[in-house]
């Protein structure tokens, strides 16, 4: 019989191959690998459960539904013809887009922050009579990249607050030096570059005539609601454990609610049509790469990466970044920076440096490296989701033309910011 250990890899090996080999066939081949690890003893049915992120399977869920409703209120296809009208062409309006929801992430989750953009963004594909999907692949990185910018943008920065004891201040300036929230917007400026480059195509003004009438203004009221309420939670619910996922659901079944009574559908029928596939698919990833974490993998990587960069500072912190980036385009970043943030701290030590260089390093590979590929960020699987139900599935290779330039070059700015304000 293999080790646990042994067990753990291999699935993780096998599945993330034929994840880009059957993109089609994802969510089957997720839950297969799970249960392949819990029928194999490799991981316990308890051990499968905690490993599943359920506060952000709250969020997916509850701010899903209320963002379907928030579709049939008309409410996103109004501000599409509004955003169409108002930029200097198609590419603007979708630049437009891809900012504000990096508006957005800096605040609130980005699942939460594609769900509530997705309706305007496929909304303004159908005005235009264009293919949705570069416009939401670039939703879904601008989502990750900006919500490494405040405490309260993304799990990862929130994990690293509490581990550094940041508070919402220190994302901005800590210890009288500029902080994360710079680096990350000099890499959002660069990348902007990126994605202006990929719309530059798409230079047509079109006029549109004004049609759309919004039914009713209560879903975007609840949906304005909930994105404050998710920006106040992080300062309450500090290590991202429940609490934002507990206003998604409790928003939906609002929504679900108000539906039902106002349009008269039925709540079954509004479940049903709920993208039920990439939520299991969800699942499935959160058990594969915690059977990766629980088995000691993460923490065998650390303990190399500290014996192999010795006393050279800028190997170190070059190593640091690159190796987030590369290894959180497969592996959940927040197990990743979690195991992490103490090999971090105990490289500093050794190296006698101020540890904000390691750390903020860290942050900045892991939480961008996810935008590589389609399924290395839970934003990139939603996104794709909703592409897939719209009738564009993703390919591995599409979603990667996209991706890696804009990592590359927002990863690249944001760490040579950092290094020369903290070494």
């Amino acid at each position: 019989m293999m080790e646990p250990k042994i067990i753990a890899l291999f699935v993780f090996i096998v599945a993330y191959i034929l994840f880009v080999a059957f993109p089609h066939k994802r969510t089957g081949i997720a839950l297969g690998g799970s249960l392949f690890l819990i029928l194999t003893g490799a991981v316990s049915v308890k051990a499968a459960f905690l490993a599943v992120n359920w506060n952000v399977m709250g969020i997916f869920i509850g701010t899903l539904i209320l963002a379907d409703v928030f579709m049939q209120s008309r409410m996103p296809a109004y501000i599409a013809e509004i955003v169409v009208d108002k930029a200097k062409n198609t590419g603007w309006a979708m630049l437009f887009i891809c900012a504000l929801s990096g508006f957005i992430s800096a605040f609130v989750e980005n699942v939460a922050t594609v769900l509530i953009v997705a309706p305007i963004a496929l909304a303004l594909a159908k005005k235009l009579k264009i293919n949705p999907t570069n416009m939401m692949i670039a939703i879904a990185i601008s989502s990750n990249l900006q919500g490494a910018a405040t405490l309260i943008g993304d799990p990862p920065s929130m994990l690293l607050g509490g581990f550094a004891k940041m508070n919402f201040g220190d994302f901005f300036f800590y210890r009288g030096r500029p902080s994360i929230f710079f680096a990350v917007e000099l890499g959002a400026a660069v990348s902007f570059l990126v994605l202006y480059f990929i719309f530059r195509k798409y230079k047509t003004k079109i006029q549109l005539v004004a049609v759309e009438k919004v039914k009713s203004w209560v879903p975007t009221v609840l949906l304005v609601s909930l994105i404050i309420l998710l920006a106040l939670s992080s300062f309450f619910d500090t290590g991202f454990n429940s609490l934002a996922g507990q206003l998604c659901m409790i928003f939906g079944v609002i929504a679900l609610i108000w539906e039902k009574t106002v349009n008269k559908t039925s709540i079954s029928a509004g479940l049903k049509k709920l993208d039920w596939e990439t939520t299991f698919f969800l699942i499935g990833i959160f058990i594969i790469v915690g059977g990766i974490s629980l088995t000691g993998w993460i923490g065998v990587l650390a303990d190399y990466l500290a014996s192999l960069v010795g006393t050279n500072i800028f190997l170190g912190y070059t190593a640091i970044v690159f190796l987030s980036v590369l290894l959180s385009a497969f592996i959940d970043n927040v197990p990743f920076l979690a195991a992490m943030l103490p090999v971090a701290m105990i490289m500093s030590d050794k190296l006698q440096i101020n540890p904000s260089l390691f750390l903020f390093g860290l942050l900045i590979g892991a939480s961008l490296g996810g935008n590589i590929t389609p399924i290395g960020a839970s934003a990139n699987i939603v996104a794709c989701g909703l592409l897939k139900k719209e009738g564009y599935p993703v390919k591995f290779t599409h979603f990667m033309k996209l991706g890696v330039p804009f990592t590359l070059a927002a990863v690249t700015a944001a760490y040579l910011l950092v290094w020369l304000i903290w070494s």
